[in-house]
């Protein structure tokens, strides 16, 4: 095994799993106060759960946009995000 290889990122992997189950079980979490789809924090919570399988699986693409748009920073930056938006909404 080549020791320089990426490995499994427990932490991303965790949020991706947490944010999947928790979308799944309670959808309404992605709407808003009238209970339509609420795009902006779609996009935000699905983002970070992209990322953190993506960075949780340990795979880390070559392309520097695509490496730091599903990098671990990126998961906790989606969750923040999606986290500040929902409390403003």
């Amino acid at each position: 095994m080549n020791p320089a290889a990426p490995r499994v990122h427990l932490p991303s992997l965790a949020v991706g799993l947490g944010v999947m189950l928790v979308g799944t079980l309670y959808p309404p979490l992605m709407s808003d106060s009238h209970g339509r789809a609420d795009h902006t924090l779609a996009l935000l919570v699905l983002w970070a759960m992209s990322a953190g399988f993506v960075r949780g699986v340990g795979f880390v693409p070559q392309a520097r946009v695509w490496r730091a748009l599903f990098s671990g920073w990126a998961v906790l930056l989606a969750v923040l995000a999606a986290l500040a938006w929902r409390s403003m909404h």
